[in-house]
Order: C-alpha cells, then structure tokens, then sequence
C-alpha cells in the first residue's frame, strides 16, 4: 500500500530511524499481535515490540533472548524452558513463565502461520520455569520458541491487543496511522542490548513507492525491485542480503494413471515421473546463468532448497550446467528426438510439460522462461502457464510450478518432503513418496537433540543413494535463492548483519548507528 501522503518530510534526530523495509508483507492487518501473525510469517522476522525466549545471532543460529537454558525429555515431548527473571513489560508488570504458557496456549488454533498444532499444553512450573508438551516429538520445535512475541496474561484482548500492544522487546508502539506508518519508541526498561536508535517511524510502501522516498531522501531505508538492483541513489548504498528464500521447480512424481486428488484434481505426469527428465533438467540447467540473467547476480545458486542451512547436505548436490552429461542422462533413458522436430519422445509420449507460474510475480515468469529456454537446447518443451494460485494449486499434482520456498524452520522438510496425499495443499506437491527419506524425516522429528536432528536432515536429502536431493531422486529442480535488497543511507552503519536475514533486515537492529551522527537534527 502507498501512503496517501508525504511522510517524514522534516529533518529527524540522529537516532531516529526511517524505514521501509517490510514491503514483502505489508501493514500487518490485524496490528502488532504475534497470536494473530506478527513476527511469524517471514524467516527471523524482528517484531520490536515482543521479546522471544530465543532469536538468531549474527551466524544465523539459535541463542537465548527471554530462556536461560532449556532440556527435552528423552522421548522428545516433554520440553522445559527456564526464563529470565529481570524482565518487565512496558505497563511495569513483571514477565513470568504464567506469561509465556499463557501465550503459547492462547497461540493454539488462533493462526496457521504459528503452527502450533502439535503442542498439548504449556503450562507454569514455577515463575521461572515453563514445561510443553507435545503430542509428538518434534524436534523443530525450537523454532516456535524462536518466533512467538511474549504477551501479557494481564493485558492481552484479541480484540485490542493488535493496536495497543504490550511487550517486553526492545520498542514501543506509540502511533499508528494506518495505511501509511507504525512509530515506535525504545522501551526504557529494556533488559537487553540497548539500541542507538530510539525513534522507529516504518512507513508501509509498495517497493515502487519506497524506491522513490529514497531517491526524494524521505527514508534512511528502503526494502527494493530486484530489477531496481544496477540503479544508483546519491547518499544511498545498495545493500544485497542473502536469505534463505529458494526457488525452484517441484515435478509432479506419479504416473498418470486417472486418478485425481480429494478436490478432484488430475494427479500424475508421464513425463516428470520419468527421473531421467528430472536428472537431465537437474544437470543440464545453467542455475549461474539463471542468477547472472534473472536476479543481477544477486543471490546464490541452489541445488537442494536448503543448501545454506546447516540442514543442507552438500552431497545431495550434482555438477550442474552439463549438457552433454544431460543428453547422455536422457539418450541412455530411451528418450531420443526420432522424428527430428527438437522434441525428445519415448515409447510415444514427448519429453513435454507445463510449468504454472504465479502471473503476478516478474521473478517467477523470467524464472520460469529462462527454464523452459534452457530445456529446449536438451530437447524437453516446457509450455509456460501464468496464472493465479487457484489454477496453480488445482495443476500442481499433474504438472510442474515454479515455486518458491524459506525453510529455516525444519518442520517445512518434512512437510515438504514426507509422503501424503493429494490433499491439494500446497506442501510436497509433486507428492514425492519415498520409505527411506520418511524414515529419516521421522527420525529428524523424533531426535531429543539438534545435532542428531541435523544429521537425520541431512540423510534425507542423500544418503549415499538414496534422498529428496538431486544426486537421489531429484524431486525438485532447485535454482536459486534470491538476496533482499536495500538501498541504505550512507550514514548508517548496520554492523554485522544475520546470516541469511535478508527477509529481516531488522534482526540486528541493537548493533545498528549512525556515523559521525550530530547530536541535533540531521537535516537530511
């Protein structure tokens, strides 16, 4: 959404903050309360307002922000999680472990985006001491202790909370004009690192509208265009910040044998069910090229979908951009152009499928072109079809999509990778059935430790011989990922940001100042 009118057109202080860098998301509409999606719906999103019991630190992994420490019980579904006692909201009431079972037992079904559907209960030990228990071991648990904001027992109403909130983060909410900013002050009772900025003012700007307030010198930050990426602003550095955001083409696994799925959606793809087509895309596709073309070198190849994780599994990958190793894949597998027309067939049916591409994303259709161009030196004819996501999800089971995921959060490898049915949900859409990578996926779940959890992961992709990845099955033709791109005001130091916190770019706000800052108004 544009704001219907000029903001922060007056010179601000040296320590207060313009920014727009949530442009991806857009003004939360049901205001500032993580229960209902704030702070959960992007990978190490910051929510300023709520503290966490952990966040990330700068290498990306996970550290204590409200928890001391906290234990997993051998069967993994007993987790105990010790909490600060320091720590006050700012109404001046104290943060207990009441607070924190409150928040996570009111979390329970009030939004998809928290998933908290394997949680029992939470419940108080003692002041300083939370237990949950879980209905299964799930060793991706850690990461809803590392997204939920802590609200008050005492001072949470659904209905009010969003626009009032109280917190016990680092900022406080203290205006609100909706459609256009969010104002936030530093909370003086802040137990943590004491940030230099004290004035927050996010503006809520389309990435068009936000590239403009940084060329008029109206925001010290603006989230931009990928296509914006080779343009200068005078006073402005541009900034590129990894993230964990892949693209990449998922492959419809079954034959096509009628069956449809429970909404009565076709299910199945002679083509893509094919691993030789799979293998041979997977190879012969120039994912450099790709990047180089597509986002201006602005991000990183991408082979498994979680290749900068510590869940990614470096074996699971291939030697890419090899045509001839590509065409011997497919000559070996019987698919040979026989009738001359550049189009590959075996026993009959031609190397031909659509790839379904969300019609209102650039990235995704110059992704999807620059795909179906390279295909065709291998011989496969890949048909675009730009479209809006009902078409997608009703076409996923029975033909490729170029889509596009963040999975920080490990739960999203198992759902993504874990047998199911053709439920037409949006997770493991090529509906990707192998016993091996669901036991390691199951495993992965079932560990009481993170680093067995990691190794469990890391098997799914490729063990040796089998796995997700493509040096296994190749279920999915992975790309890139694409960095997040900031014009920033030289002035601005933003220390070291997190390691692929591009969607976040807030994450580090405690490290961020200005330099050589005077101590009255900028006149910026």
């Amino acid at each position: 959404m544009s704001a219907s009118k000029p903001v922060n057109s007056t010179p601000q202080a040296s320590d207060e903050l313009v920014v727009n860098v949530y442009s991806h998301t857009g003004e939360p509409e049901a205001g500032f309360d993580p229960l209902l999606g704030w702070g959960s719906g992007h990978v190490n999103f910051e929510p300023l307002i709520q503290s966490t019991l952990f966040k990330s630190a700068d290498d990306g992994s996970i550290i204590s922000d409200l928890a001391t420490d906290y234990s997993v019980s051998p069967d993994g579904r007993t987790w105990t999680v010790n909490v600060r006692d320091d720590v006050k909201f700012t109404d001046g009431e104290k943060l207990t472990a009441k607070d924190v079972a409150f928040t996570f037992n009111t979390a329970v079904g009030s939004n998809s985006e928290l998933d908290m559907s394997n949680l029992e209960n939470a419940r108080a030990i003692n002041d300083t001491t939370v237990e949950f228990k879980l209905k299964e071991p799930q060793s991706s648990f850690i990461w809803r202790l590392r997204y939920v904001g802590i609200v008050p027992e005492h001072a949470y109403k659904k209905e009010t909370y969003g626009s009032q909130p109280v917190g016990s983060g680092p900022y406080k909410l203290v205006q609100w004009d909706k459609g256009q900013q969010a104002i936030f002050e530093f909370n003086e009772d802040y137990y943590g690192q004491k940030p230099y900025f004290k004035k927050i003012t996010m503006l809520f700007l389309d990435k068009d509208t936000a590239f403009a307030a940084a060329k008029s010198g109206r925001v010290d930050i603006a989230e931009i265009e990928i296509n914006n990426a080779n343009q200068t602003i005078d006073g402005y550095g541009l900034i590129s910040l990894p993230s964990a955001r892949a693209f990449g083409v998922s492959f419809p696994m079954q034959n096509d044998t009628g069956k449809k799925s429970l909404d009565g959606d076709p299910v199945g793809n002679n083509v893509t069910a094919d691993i030789a087509i799979r293998k041979a895309l997977n190879t012969g596709i120039d994912r450099k090229a790709i990047l180089e073309g597509v986002l201006y070198g602005k991000g990183d190849i991408e082979y498994t979908g979680v290749d900068q994780r510590e869940s990614g599994n470096p074996d699971a990958k291939i030697n890419g951009s090899n045509l001839e190793e590509a065409r011997k894949i497919l000559d070996d597998a019987g698919w040979k152009d026989n009738d001359g027309n550049g189009i590959r067939e075996k026993n009959g049916t031609e190397a031909e499928f659509d790839l379904y591409y969300s019609s209102a994303d650039q990235t995704r259709q110059a992704l999807s072109v620059s795909v179906s161009e390279q295909a065709r030196e291998l011989g496969i004819k890949i048909n675009l079809v730009g479209t809006n996501w009902d078409e997608i999800y009703a076409n996923q089971y029975s033909s490729a999509v170029l889509y596009a995921y963040s999975s920080v959060d490990t739960f999203n490898l198992y759902l993504q990778y874990h047998s199911k049915e053709a439920d037409d949900t949006y997770r493991n859409p090529g509906l990707y059935n192998n016993s091996v990578v669901d036991g390691y996926l199951e495993s992965a779940l079932k560990a009481a430790d993170q680093d067995k959890a990691t190794e469990y992961w890391q098997l799914a992709a490729y063990d040796g011989n089998i796995g997700y990845g493509p040096a296994g099955d190749a279920a999915w033709l992975w790309l890139v990922t694409m960095d997040y791109l900031y014009a920033v005001d030289e002035t601005l130091d933003l220390g070291t940001p997190q390691k692929n916190s591009g969607s976040d770019i807030l994450g580090n706000i405690y490290e961020w100042t200005r330099r050589d800052a005077p101590s009255s108004a900028s006149g910026k």
